[in-house]
């Protein structure tokens, strides 16, 4: 799933700004065992990406797995000059979010869909000029 992401990013990580929707393995609660967050997000931070990240329920238990990240509240102000969005858990709350309004507050709309809350022709009409996600076609990207 990390190269889905470099290559929304054009092969780097190095300077770029991610906003990261969730953190714990499903919604609805704040379990973090065996969440893709905890090999994503280390290596977007490794990789030296400054990263913002939302979910509901799993910043107690994500500040002590995930250092070097910043936690937000709203998924709006974490989007805001971003280059990248991703989608790790699919809460309820990141399903009904305003995809214009969150392209529009990207330095560079690109998401990465990895929960596959979002079809790629919804993101494309928000203004996303790249889009991938699990099992289906995404558009933009160099793969």
């Amino acid at each position: 799933m990390v190269d889905k992401l470099l290559d929304l990013c054009g092969g780097s990580f190095n300077g770029k700004t991610v906003a990261v929707l969730g953190v714990t393995f499903k919604p609805n609660t704040d379990d973090m065992r065996d969440a893709p967050a905890l090999t994503i997000v280390p290596a977007l931070v490794g990789g030296g990406a400054r990263v913002r990240t939302v979910d509901p329920q799993g910043r107690r238990e994500g500040e002590a797995l995930l250092p070097g990240v910043s936690w937000m509240d709203d998924p709006y102000e974490a989007a805001e000059g971003a280059d990248l969005l991703v989608v790790l858990t699919e809460w309820n709350e990141f399903r009904a979010l305003d995809l214009s309004a969150l392209s529009e507050r990207m330095s560079v709309p690109r998401m990465a869909d990895l929960r596959n809350v979002y079809a790629p022709e919804d993101a494309r009409r928000a203004g996303f000029e790249a889009y991938d996600s699990i099992g289906r076609v995404g558009y933009g990207s160099e793969t």
